[in-house]
């Protein structure tokens, strides 16, 4: 058996996160095994799956510059006790420098970088993300990413492998029993449903969201919009409805674990994110069918099916909700197939991944050989 250890930052319901999911649950255990070295103290909501399916989780210090000395004291200590790793994926963007450093000084053979954005999140460790994404070619043996543009971003001129966002395309399959059991749950049969599901905060953009929410019931008043997610916005988001007299019509679902029953219920699906990669969300309502109105700041990677349209973030609110308004409201029915046969079907796509990491096994025998 192989085993891979993954560095993230936390495993919560994120997009990244959702992803490795994806892949974990259909890998066959027997050859390939995930392991997660998180950057965070608490537990993530996947953790007990994790350890359900024979993986370990793990909690390095974070990785903030008064701690990069005690980060390397702990890697160092880490991989003394953990010498079953040879392979390293890590997937905390920029910030993948210093995992893999600690991993290079280490002796792990194979160090795998992975975008999944497409710009730097603009927080306090902004001078370190630049230092750390000018430098990350020099600590990683393997690049990866979501995408072109996520690729290009971290990694310039270099080669970089892609890693499709890959889902369960039977999940998330339309299926309009589901439909009609959640909208009654909520008590929204008669109402014209707007969703959106991503981290409540600032890159996701969901207080402009709620701008075009207010636009759009000018028109329809029966409009309901349901946001799905967690974050440090959510009380920002919650302030903005009151203000705008929205709090009965926004309904904020944190941190679900039946997000594929929760699209079902909807009638459009918009994202208008200032930055993205290419969203495993945008994915998923894909696959369900659902009309999708896009930022234009994400990548075009994201046009796979017939039913998703882009829209710039430069526009007004009064125009994304005429985009909105006039929306064909009707289910792709294609979707899955369209989806499988651009690489989106994690129960392919996770035999390719699996054989891949075998072979990069492989290597790290033939080099320890040597």
């Amino acid at each position: 058996m192989v085993r891979i250890l993954h560095a993230v930052n936390i495993m919560d319901r994120a997009g990244l996160e959702t992803m490795l999911m994806n892949y974990y649950r259909h890998m066959d255990h027997n050859l390939i095994q995930f392991d997660f070295l998180t950057h965070r103290s608490q537990e993530g909501a996947y953790d007990e799956e994790i350890k359900v399916m024979g993986g370990n989780v793990y909690h390095a210090p974070r990785l903030y510059i008064q701690n990069i000395p005690k980060y390397f004291m702990y890697m160092k200590s880490f991989f003394l006790l953990h010498n079953e790793y040879q392979i390293i994926h890590s997937h905390i963007d920029a910030m993948s420098f210093f995992s893999l450093l600690a991993a290079k000084k280490n002796g792990i053979s194979i160090r795998i970088a992975h975008s999944h954005s497409s710009k730097l999140d603009k927080d306090l460790k902004l001078p370190i993300k630049y230092f750390a994404l000018k430098n990350i070619h020099n600590v990683a043996t393997h690049n990866c990413a979501c995408g072109a543009l996520a690729g290009r971003f971290m990694f310039s001129n270099e080669k970089f492998k892609i890693i499709n966002n890959a889902i369960d395309l039977k999940k998330f399959k339309y299926d309009k029993s589901i439909r009609e059991e959640i909208r009654n749950h909520y008590e929204i049969s008669d109402k014209f449903v707007i969703g959106h599901v991503g981290r409540y905060c600032y890159i996701k953009n969901q207080l402009f969201l709620l701008d075009i929410f207010a636009e759009v019931k000018k028109y329809r008043p029966e409009s309901i919009l349901l946001l799905i997610g967690k974050g440090p916005d959510e009380q920002q988001i919650r302030k903005k409805a009151k203000k705008l007299g929205l709090e009965d019509d926004i309904k904020l679902l944190v941190d679900r674990s039946d997000v594929n029953r929760i699209y079902q219920a909807l009638d459009v699906f918009v994202m208008p994110s200032l930055f993205e990669g290419l969203p495993v969300v945008g994915v998923e309502a894909q696959a369900n069918g659902i009309p999708c109105i896009v930022s234009d700041k994400i990548s075009k990677e994201i046009l796979l099916t017939s039913c998703i349209e882009m829209l710039s973030v430069e526009q007004q609110a009064s125009e994304w909700a005429s985009k909105i308004l006039n929306c064909n409201c009707e289910r792709n029915q294609k979707a899955e197939d369209e989806l499988r046969a651009k690489g989106y079907d994690v129960v392919l796509e996770a035999k390719k991944l699996q054989d891949w990491y075998i072979d990069l096994d492989d290597k790290t025998k033939g080099i320890k050989q040597l």
